[in-house]
């Protein structure tokens, strides 16, 4: 698995989601101008993401059985989870396709991406470093 695409694509819905639930948190200091970058960060990430995904199912089949593969399965599905949650984030907010200040849900729909992306990632990187997945 020389190479493999998944690790290269994953970097952009994390840094997209990431920056989102900043730009959403900081609209409460900061008003419109923080909010509205929140909805295309959103957009990029989900469109990146379903790439990611597609490129780790296809990857999928060269990890072994064993403790490697309960991970990754644990891996998949937080990071479905943080897909999920982003999205209904993104769309719960549009009006016509213009995006809309965030509201307590928003804010909670965020907050929880947030964390199961980062224990998601978290699984990711010891799928690399631990069980040397990709290397």
């Amino acid at each position: 698995m020389r190479h493999p695409l998944h690790p290269a694509l994953v970097h952009f819905p994390i840094a997209c989601w990431s920056l989102a639930t900043l730009a959403d948190f900081s609209s409460l200091w900061l008003g419109e101008s923080a909010w509205r970058w929140s909805a295309g960060l959103l957009m990029v990430g989900c469109v990146v993401a379903l790439l990611a995904m597609m490129a780790g199912l296809m990857e999928l089949s060269r990890v072994p059985d064993g403790p490697a593969l309960r991970d990754v399965y644990l891996h998949m599905g937080l990071m479905l989870a943080a897909f999920t949650l982003y999205t209904a984030r993104l769309f719960l907010r549009l009006d016509h396709l213009q995006p809309l200040a965030p509201d307590v849900l928003a804010l909670l729909l965020s907050l929880a991406g947030f964390i199961t992306l980062a224990v998601g990632g978290w699984l990711g990187g010891r799928l690399v470093y631990g069980h040397g997945i990709g290397r």
